[in-house]
């Protein structure tokens, strides 16, 4: 079963893109009311993520969705231009989060050792 902090990471990428997508898009005063309810959301996720996950990883991968996201947004919604080197630097911010989250090894306290002793 998946961690429950999972989940809020993947809110918190999602609802990052939404806001992005709406700082684009918005032309009335009610769609930035919903932008910043967006924010407030991706905030709220984002601290619920670092909850239960180290803060670290969270934010690669936070960070990764929101620029690898942005990037796939604007060459399919706004007609940017799609390159070898924005394909390039995409895969390689993808394989740094999983790199990181591969050798993300919580390192053990010396309270915690005390507390299995």
């Amino acid at each position: 079963m998946m961690n429950k902090s999972w989940i809020y990471v993947v809110l918190t990428s999602l609802f990052e893109l939404l806001w992005i997508f709406g700082f684009n898009t918005a032309s009335t005063w009610w769609h930035w009311v919903l932008i910043i309810s967006a924010i407030l959301l991706d905030l709220h996720f984002l601290t619920k993520a670092c909850e239960g996950l180290p803060t670290g990883t969270v934010y690669a991968i936070f960070a990764a969705a929101g620029t690898v996201g942005t990037a796939l947004m604007d060459i399919y919604i706004f007609g940017g231009s799609l390159s070898i080197e924005k394909i390039f630097f995409m895969f390689l911010l993808v394989v740094g989060v999983i790199g990181l989250k591969l050798f993300d090894h919580p390192e053990t306290t010396s309270a915690s050792k005390e507390v299995h002793s």
